[in-house]
């Protein structure tokens, strides 16, 4: 019969366990015990008592059992050797438990372990020690919380190799619920962003070209709403063939320069230009003296030089015509614009 339990238990462990939904069982139990004929005691005789098993995670068993037994009534010595007619046995027991799930409701269980017996009245074989036990079982699931369970085990004495064979039927009550995982929530694919496109700017003055007014603005100039340079009134007229400044022209020299020093950041260019009488050799040189006498007239209200750009542009680029006096006269002039 030991052969034939051991083989069963091996064998069970090639199945794949079931899992529990809860931490703790509870199994109060009855049963029998068949004792071997050399025992001297009752052959048969009943038992009660209860385990308690603790459900194991990632483990290769499911379950500890921690168990009691106790003999019910007296267990007779059939002899009386010693003077001793009956006893009582106590058997305490801890195993290991794999649990084969068959369907929901039913499973197989495989245990082993280890255990100590006491008897109260110790009489020839039958002496308090330590045994080694295992066995097999089936699990009928009731209801979520209650199951049906019998199992047979195969109780080896260390002290002696006796052997004993207890039969239980027991009522295990799950207890401890495991608290569950939140659900996964899959998560929708999310849509690509669209990607904002830049307004085309092909002057680089920070306006784009479908708000920009003046498409092709120096590099560097500081631009108002529209794209356009930012102008301070410096349009100072000049004489014919002359370079110096009218003094009517002061106040706006000077509010150029203050403009220049409240904002130490920005820099001035100074534009020059002239009208088309003479050659263009001598327009380009008067247009130089033209900005350079308003550079020197900014220095003065305090603009330092290296903030001021002055250049002559000749007769090249006209705003009126240079076939009227009234017309050569609006071409003799110098422009100021601020830049970065």
């Amino acid at each position: 019969m030991k052969k034939i339990l051991l083989s069963t238990v091996l064998c069970a462990t090639m199945m794949f366990a079931a899992n529990s939904e809860y931490k703790y069982e509870v199994t109060p139990m009855i049963g029998g015990a068949i004792t071997e004929g050399n025992l001297d005691l009752d052959r048969h005789y009943a038992n009660a008592g209860i385990s308690i098993g603790a459900n194991l995670d990632e483990s290769m068993f499911d379950q500890v059992e921690l168990g009691f037994l106790r003999s019910l009534g007296d267990v007779d010595y059939k002899n009386g050797v010693n003077g001793n007619t009956d006893t009582s046995v106590t058997r305490l027991f801890t195993n290991v438990i794999k649990d084969y799930k068959i369907n929901d409701t039913i499973s197989l269980y495989a245990l082993a372990g280890l255990g100590v017996e006491f008897f109260d009245n110790e009489s020839d074989n039958n002496q308090n020690g330590v045994f080694g036990n295992y066995g097999f079982g089936l699990k009928y699931k009731i209801n979520e919380m209650l199951s049906l369970k019998t199992d047979i085990r195969h109780l080896v004495s260390f002290d002696g190799g006796d052997n004993n064979l207890l039969y239980t039927v027991g009522l295990a009550i799950p207890f401890g619920k495991k608290a569950t995982s939140a659900p996964v929530v899959k998560e929708e694919p999310k849509p690509e962003p669209i990607k904002e496109v830049a307004p085309i700017d092909s002057d680089g003055d920070g306006v784009a070209d479908i708000n920009d007014k003046c498409p092709d603005t120096p590099k560097g100039d500081i631009v108002d709403e529209n794209g356009c340079s930012l102008k301070v009134n410096l349009n100072i007229l000049f004489d014919f063939d002359s370079a110096r400044i009218k003094n009517s022209y002061d106040s706006r020299i000077k509010k150029f320069a203050d403009f220049m020093k409240a904002f130490p950041s920005v820099k001035g260019k100074i534009e020059a230009h002239t009208d088309s009488v003479g050659t263009e050799e001598y327009n380009q040189k008067l247009s130089e003296r033209r900005a350079a006498s308003v550079a020197k007239a900014l220095e003065a209200y305090g603009v330092e030089k290296s903030r001021l750009k002055s250049i002559g542009y000749g007769e090249t680029k006209p705003v009126d015509t240079n076939d009227t006096a009234e017309g050569r006269a609006q071409n003799r002039r110098v422009e100021g614009s601020i830049q970065r």
